[in-house]
């Protein structure tokens, strides 16, 4: 059941996103007075479960039965399918390939922007519906638990970041990783002192290599919730309890916990809990995908956090700045994957499905599909043929020698893009099925 709830999540996710991005093509070849031949959600190799053309229309709408994207068919360009009926023969003026420059580029970044757009809705919508709420670093006081990575860079447990390279981080959030790994001094609070740290170069890698988090809040394992039918729900979890120890092993707080129970999946352990002062035993079995079941209470409910309202009008800016910031944290992350740990770190559908929670949540559902949208729009501005970028490539070409590639190398060209990209695809699927399977 786990799974098919986060199955099905991702399917409505990605849907929307493949959905609007498509939309920002045809809107743009529209208004361009470019003529459409399909726009598809979903792939319809062979046959298609929807399909419909209305009367004077050059467009036929659809529904395929594959659930890995969409397409918007565009007359007069070389696209995806390859497509080349017709390309040899003077242009017409309905087609891509006939407009100006400028036009066909609105029309290529078109997908990119909606996505944006969509993106900045979403964050605003969430600010308006659910505010935001924000912890203070000043409280975490010492309570991060460091991985390996940490204490080879001198961290030692209990240290508070206090500023990078001069610049204060003034709150715990998700961003601060990035914020550390691209300074060049950190500051901390050990003891009462403040103390000099250097960041390696490396920090980033280094923690995707390590497979285990930079740090941990080291707060008390109490279990917040037990999912409905989950192994932890049968063998009598509930909530208020709290973990003291893992297989006779005392574990003090989320930082040992989490690691203890994870490392045991697959396999029947002994849970030691604190029941409202009584000492309980519970044994029971940890499932590969889901664990046991339980949820602790979220470091968010046991440290204060300044929350803020948003009204219509102040709930805009605010998603607007959400949306550009995780742009542009997310585009810096992309030059990690070319080193050899990002590229053993990239996932498929497993490892994105896995992103969204056991049980449906809208709050967190809206805040995973804003945040895909984001990646979806890094992603195809890529200059990989067969994507927007690769698009986007071929105009600045034109632009700069007067004239298109011709249409025998654009075919290749996007050939080996698609080659490329179908083998990025597979390998990031295989690796799902690796890490599931050890």
């Amino acid at each position: 059941m786990t799974v098919l709830i986060k199955a099905l999540q991702l399917l409505l996710a990605l849907s929307l996103l493949v959905f609007i991005h498509e939309l920002g093509h045809f809107v743009f070849a529209r208004l361009f007075k470019i003529r459409v031949n399909k726009f598809y959600l979903f792939f319809d190799w062979k046959f298609a479960l929807w399909r419909y053309k209305p009367k004077k229309s050059d467009t036929e709408y659809g529904i395929g039965w594959i659930p890995l994207g969409g397409y918007c068919q565009i007359d007069g360009m070389v696209d995806e399918s390859l497509a080349t009926d017709g390309l040899e023969s003077d242009p017409k003026p309905w087609e891509f390939r006939s407009k100006p420059i400028w036009q066909r580029f609105l029309v290529m970044i078109g997908g990119v922007l909606f996505n944006v757009i969509l993106a900045m809705l979403i964050y605003g919508g969430i600010a308006y519906t659910w505010g935001t709420d924000r912890m203070p670093m000043e409280v975490i006081g010492d309570n991060l638990q460091y991985s390996s990575v940490g204490h080879q860079m001198g961290l030692k447990d209990g240290d508070l970041p206090l500023s990078v390279d001069g610049k204060e981080l003034k709150y715990f959030e998700g961003s601060i990783i990035q914020t550390i790994a691209n300074g060049k001094q950190l500051t901390v609070l050990r003891d009462g002192e403040q103390v000099e740290l250097t960041v390696p170069r490396d920090l980033i890698p280094a923690i995707i290599g390590s497979d285990s988090a930079f740090f941990m809040l080291d707060v008390p394992a109490r279990v917040d919730s037990v999912i409905a039918g989950s192994e932890g729900e049968l063998a009598g979890f509930r909530p208020g309890d709290l973990v003291l120890a893992v297989n006779g092993e005392e574990t003090k707080g989320l930082s040992k916990v989490i690691p203890a129970i994870h490392a045991l999946r697959g396999d029947s352990i002994l849970v030691t809990v604190d029941r409202g002062g009584a000492l309980e035993t519970i044994k029971t079995y940890t499932d590969e995908e889901s664990g046991i079941g339980i949820a602790f209470t979220s470091p968010a409910n046991l440290f204060p956090s300044e929350h803020q309202s948003y009204n219509f009008i102040t709930a805009i800016p605010a998603g607007i700045s959400e949306a550009y910031k995780q742009l542009f944290s997310y585009a810096d992350q992309l030059k990690y994957v070319a080193t050899p740990q990002g590229a053993s770190s990239l996932g498929g559908l497993g490892s994105i499905g896995n992103l969204f929670p056991s049980s449906f949540d809208w709050h967190v559902f809206w805040n995973m599909t804003a945040f895909l949208s984001i990646i979806l729009a890094v992603m195809n501005l890529l200059p990989i043929p067969g994507l927007d970028g690769g698009h986007i490539i071929f105009l600045i070409y034109e632009a700069i020698v007067r004239r298109p590639p011709s249409l025998k190398w654009q075919t290749r060209i996007q050939t080996a893009g698609m080659i490329l990209l179908l083998i990025l695809i597979l390998y990031a699927n295989i690796a799902d099925i690796f890490r599931f399977l050890l």
